[in-house]
């Protein structure tokens, strides 16, 4: 953006757009993400025929996320009033999100590399997976899952950038078996210490389908769990999107993966799916969001320098975590990530099926 011009160019628009639904990407609720984009688009759209806007005077740079998921209903309403407001989003007052906006940038040693022992690895992982007991999720239900995460992000404010970090904090989410109920507390995305809905319909009374992009319950349930037919459609339905077709293959295996209930034998499918992807490795030293070492199964998003990594146990191969790390030089308006630079760490602390939403597992019955 220029802060010489009083408007903007429409490519600066959807820019800001992009950087502003990155930073809320990883929590919008289910199914929502791909409405309130286009709802914020429509409003840009229609704010450049209508409105002369004043220029934005700061913005914070959320961390790259290599697949927008799903979205939090009134941050990506403020993402909305922000950027068609003429202002953004920043780590300024308050005593939620811009709270803990304040810390430095987060950083590791970066693991080495290794293209031997993938396969193997992961046949030991889908073992585990499988020995786990994984109850059904029945109507009425919830899926709870409990995890630290943190971030680091590039902010910007009166054309002065600076790597910041949302400290490591708990976040709470409880989703339904359809995806259409559900609940979220996150300090980074939440004002209110009681979180917020992620129920759906939507605001236009609309149900979003399913899918990839916003997986349920019933949706992992209904994939197909022979790995090569997996893969296929997996690539079939993100073709066009991420940096390259493997990397977005790779990333969107480890949404599945993360922050999800997927039934046992799709598990088993999705991780002997991503050792068929070219370009995944071994990392022999990777580190969660609470301090746990283990070792990954990884890939190297080669025009970012990024690499994503999913964290086991070494001797239990219990996974753990995930995170992404910066390896290699950054270029663009993110130079400031050195190699190192911790963008996104996340530890699951717990998974399970509870009887309401808001009701976390010790008071369950």
């Amino acid at each position: 953006m220029s802060a010489n011009t009083p408007r903007q160019r429409p490519g600066a628009w959807e820019e800001a757009a992009a950087q502003l639904l990155s930073r809320t990407a990883r929590d919008l609720p289910t199914g929502r993400h791909e409405y309130h984009k286009e709802l914020l688009m429509a409003g840009i759209e229609q704010a450049q025929r209508t409105q002369q806007i004043p220029p934005s005077t700061a913005k914070t740079r959320g961390p790259r996320l290599l697949r927008p998921a799903i979205a939090l209903p009134a941050l990506a309403a403020a993402v909305a009033a922000a950027v068609i407001g003429g202002t953004a989003l920043t780590g300024g007052n308050g005593d939620g999100p811009a709270r803990l906006a304040t810390g430095p940038a987060l950083t590791t040693q970066i693991g080495a590399a290794s293209p031997d022992g993938v396969s193997r690895l992961l046949d030991q992982v889908t073992l585990v997976a499988a020995q786990e007991e994984h109850p059904t999720l029945k109507a009425g239900q919830y899926v709870y899952i409990e995890s630290k995460t943190a971030d680091t992000f590039v902010k910007t404010v009166d054309d002065k950038s600076s790597l910041a970090s949302h400290a490591l904090h708990k976040r709470q989410v409880w989703y339904s078996p359809d995806g259409t109920k559900g609940w979220l507390i996150d300090p980074a995305v939440n004002d209110s210490p009681e979180g917020e809905t992620l129920s759906l319909p939507d605001e236009q009374g609309n149900t979003p389908v399913a899918g990839l992009n916003h997986p349920s319950y019933d949706y992992l349930a209904s994939l197909p769990t022979d790995p090569d037919a997996l893969l296929a459609k997996i690539y079939k339905e993100t073709k066009g999107h991420g940096n390259s077709p493997a990397q977005e293959a790779f990333a969107t295996i480890g949404d599945l993966l993360g922050e999800s209930y997927p039934p046992p034998a799709l598990t088993k499918a999705l991780f002997k799916a991503a050792a068929k992807i070219p370009g995944v490795v071994t990392v022999n030293d990777a580190v969660d969001a609470v301090g746990r070492h283990g070792v990954a199964v990884a890939r190297l998003d080669e025009k970012s320098g990024a690499r994503e990594e999913w964290i086991f146990d070494k001797n239990t191969h219990v996974f753990l975590g995930e995170r992404t790390v910066q390896v290699s030089k950054a270029g663009g308006p993110e130079e400031l990530i050195k190699p190192g630079t911790v963008l996104f760490t996340s530890a699951v602390t717990q998974r399970a099926i509870v009887d309401g939403i808001k009701q976390v597992p010790a008071q369950g019955s």
